[in-house]
């Protein structure tokens, strides 16, 4: 199979020969005059925080098989070629069943195993406090426990390869110097933290703050915070959702600059209600509404955002009109980067790799977008024309 395009860094023709699944050769191209008729092509995205879709929450304690592949599928729409479904703060028991859902479908269906890149459990090791905690549910907010995490991974057949928990939750210094060891990450997030705390997980070996901004009290101190203390820690990479309504451009800004926009991942946190219509969905013993600018909100606090309705490729496109960032850049944030910041093997564009890709058209304006025209997944193309 031979394919045409732009490449996504530098904007020349190039044509890619596909086989066995792995690109064969990257070569230029002479067979358009026009650049612009040609879409640009780049790895597909690979996106660590995807809590579900349409309805279905990874987390769901009736999650199914079929549920979890119509979830996976549903991204080759959005250029996702990998991903972390991602489980928020549950039962010990939801949390499980949702884990060995997810492994089952891995093991029925090559192409979900291929899309699995791992597991991401954000909570329930969280603060408990308004504000810090999110929406994520408070009865199910619980300390730290080696127990728990190794029920995780015997339920999941060692897929947990990243944790969300608060620097502060009871328990985490030692939880995360001892889970760090085995090879999973940790991000620090939905937390209320000191920076003696923060410093603390740090030295433990956290690695990663989990969407940077949120998840924070509503008001805190100018100095020290927070976010001061993991903007300035060269330790630890950052993923941002740039989906337009969980942070302003102008924090983006600050944290690509403080960070390098190699530190930095791009996440959509998509919830389980994108691509619902706006509306008032019940969900795990609370409101959750969908509005109708796209945000997702708990119903009786609308200004508590629960995870967005936008996907990977729209933030990809927005995170460029609302950072300046270069769209090779902001494509690597969204596909590279997690993948070496997690130490995920690396998906590029030459010969040897396996053939993830995701051809568009990036349109910019009053609506930015990454026009989807084509997603290919180990060599078979799984949507567009």
């Amino acid at each position: 199979m031979t394919i045409h395009a732009r490449h996504y860094a530098t904007g020349l023709p190039i044509r890619l020969e596909i086989a066995d699944g792995v690109i064969a050769s990257v070569t230029p191209s002479d067979r358009y005059t026009r650049e612009a008729d040609l879409p640009y092509v780049a790895p597909g995205f690979f996106d660590l925080q995807i809590n579900g879709y349409g309805g279905v929450w990874f987390c769901d304690p009736d999650l199914t098989v079929e549920s979890v592949l119509q979830v996976l599928a549903g991204y080759w729409m959005h250029g996702v070629t990998r991903l972390f479904p991602t489980l928020i703060t549950s039962s010990r028991e939801a949390l499980c069943h949702g884990l060995a859902t997810i492994r089952a479908a891995c093991e029925r269906e090559p192409w979900a195993s291929q899309m699995v890149a791992g597991c991401h459990v954000e909570g329930p090791f969280i603060s408990a406090e308004d504000g810090p905690r999110g929406a994520h549910p408070r009865e199910q907010v619980r300390p730290c426990d080696s127990a728990e995490f190794e029920a995780w991974q015997t339920a999941s057949g060692g897929r947990v390869r990243l944790i969300t928990l608060a620097a502060e939750a009871v328990g985490a210094e030692s939880f995360i110097a001892q889970t760090s060891r085995t090879g999973v990450t940790i991000a620090l997030g939905h937390s209320a933290a000191n920076s003696e705390q923060i410093a603390a997980a740090v030295r433990a070996g956290a690695r990663l703050s989990t969407h940077l901004g949120n998840g924070a009290m509503p008001m805190m101190p100018r100095h020290p915070n927070l976010l001061w203390d993991q903007l300035g820690e060269d330790r630890l990479a950052a993923s941002l959702i740039t989906d337009g309504h969980h942070v302003p451009p102008a924090f983006l800004r600050t944290a690509i600059r403080a960070k390098g926009a190699t530190e930095c991942i791009i996440t959509c946190d998509a919830s389980g209600l994108a691509g619902c219509p706006p509306g008032i969905y019940p969900t795990q013993g609370q409101s959750l509404e969908v509005l109708a600018n796209g945000k997702i909100v708990v119903t009786s606090q609308r200004t508590l955002l629960a995870g967005s309705a936008q996907t990977t490729e729209t933030c990809v496109a927005r995170c460029i009109a609302m950072t300046g960032v270069a769209l090779g850049t902001a494509c690597d944030m969204a596909g590279d980067h997690p993948a070496r910041i997690l130490r995920i093997p690396r998906i590029r564009l030459m010969a040897g790799c396996r053939a993830d890709l995701v051809l568009f058209h990036h349109r910019t304006g009053n609506d930015p977008q990454l026009e989807i025209v084509q997603t290919w997944l180990a060599g078979s193309r799984v949507a567009g024309r």
